[in-house]
């Protein structure tokens, strides 16, 4: 009778263990790559907008964006919070958008 060719429970199981372990050494940095993307958008984000603060300032004779709440605001709010077609068109209604 020919011999079956295959792998024992036990080779499985530390085939399974290997992948763990590896698993939970990366994680951890996979993790902190995801932290630093963020941290990289959010300056990108700053950087955007102060070059907006920078452009309407030297628009408008050297006047900083009217911060108040109302008309005129340099991003408006929009009236749902959960629809991002009105979260867009709040930010072009916004004076630093034109």
């Amino acid at each position: 009778m020919p011999k079956l060719k295959g792998f024992t429970l036990i080779e499985l199981l530390v085939v399974i263990a290997v992948i763990a372990i590896l698993m939970a050494i990366l994680m951890p940095a996979l993790r902190a790559a995801k932290d630093q993307a963020a941290r990289v958008h959010c300056v990108s984000n700053v950087k955007t907008l102060t070059l907006g603060w920078i452009m309407y300032k030297d628009e408008f004779d050297d006047k900083i964006v009217p911060g108040h709440v109302g008309s005129g605001q340099w991003v408006e709010r929009p009236n749902n919070a959960d629809s991002w077609e009105l979260k867009k068109a709040a930010i072009r209604r916004g004076l630093l958008f034109k």
